[in-house]
């Protein structure tokens, strides 16, 4: 993660928790050094999960946009409504202690959480797609800065999940409103509905056809013409990335090719397949979990 300094007003200090976001020494868990939990075991099945309410979103928090690792990333401009599905990860001990981004102090062991995007602090759902298991947390921090990962949790959030040894899960995150009711629980049998604006059913399939509930997917190109689609498969597979195949998508009444990889075994398959791709300057695949 990276950290910002505590909250203030006026333009100056609103710059100076802007550049302390891009530049400080802390670092995000995708890096080489690994992150770890506390020494002893702990069991916080029975931490409460973290109750929605309204609060006022610092604009020290809230840069309209920030730069890590040399990318830049564009805040949302409400988080009303927001739904997606991917891969998440847990920090723990490297970075317990230290200031998040909107000047608080990050605890392993609260149901909090990183993402990169929403404007915080926010609260929501998030459910392990593998199992069934739902939290509610409230983001106060910015990560995590990988590519395949759309959330961090907090180490006592994770082990919640039920994901903690393995270090990533299948996920779906989901904003929640202050007196809205929650979503009905899942069960890991019962495959979750996606978002209406993403759906996960090929309405005339062209390749595999997807797994029997959750499955994960690197995408690579999203085209209204399937000619298009079709030559960035060709050109994968000149490149011994044979396994892409064209899937059509009705969204909206409009017909959607994407091409894909998959289904998948792991997130590291799936980072060491982005990786190939990147190095072709295609561009940056996406996971796609349906």
């Amino acid at each position: 993660m990276y950290r910002s300094a505590t909250a203030a007003s006026g333009p100056s200090l609103l710059l100076l928790g802007i550049l302390l976001l891009q530049g400080c020494s802390s670092t995000p868990v995708s890096s080489p050094v690994r992150d770890s939990g506390p020494r002893e075991h702990r069991d916080f099945s029975h931490l409460p999960d973290a109750v929605p309410r309204h609060e006022e979103q610092t604009r020290a928090g809230n840069p309209p946009t920030y730069v890590v690792n040399g990318r830049r990333y564009t805040l949302l401009d409400s988080n009303r409504g927001y739904v997606e599905r991917g891969y998440a990860s847990w920090y723990g001990k490297k970075f317990h202690g230290r200031t998040t981004s909107n000047g608080e102090i990050y605890d392993m062991y609260a149901m909090t959480a990183a993402h990169k995007t929403l404007r915080i602090p926010a609260y929501v759902q998030v459910t392990n797609l593998s199992n069934g298991r739902q939290v509610v947390v409230r983001v106060n921090d910015r990560g995590p800065f990988h590519d395949n990962r759309i959330i961090d949790l907090s180490y006592a959030a994770a082990s919640r999940l039920g994901f903690v040894n393995d270090g990533t899960a299948m996920v779906e995150v989901r904003v929640l409103e202050p007196g809205s009711p929650l979503p009905p629980a899942q069960h890991a049998s019962t495959p979750i509905a996606p978002p209406s604006s993403t759906p996960t059913s090929p309405a005339d399939p062209i390749g595999p056809a997807p797994a029997a509930g959750p499955a994960l997917y690197l995408q690579l190109g999203s085209f209204i013409s399937r000619d298009n689609a079709e030559t960035l498969r060709a050109r994968l597979a000149m490149n011994n990335l044979g396994l892409a195949h064209v899937q059509q998508f009705s969204v909206d009444r409009q017909q959607i090719f994407r091409v894909r990889i998959g289904p998948l075994r792991s997130s590291e398959e799936a980072d060491r397949l982005a990786l190939e791709v990147s190095r072709l300057g295609i561009g940056v695949p996406s996971i796609v979990i349906d």
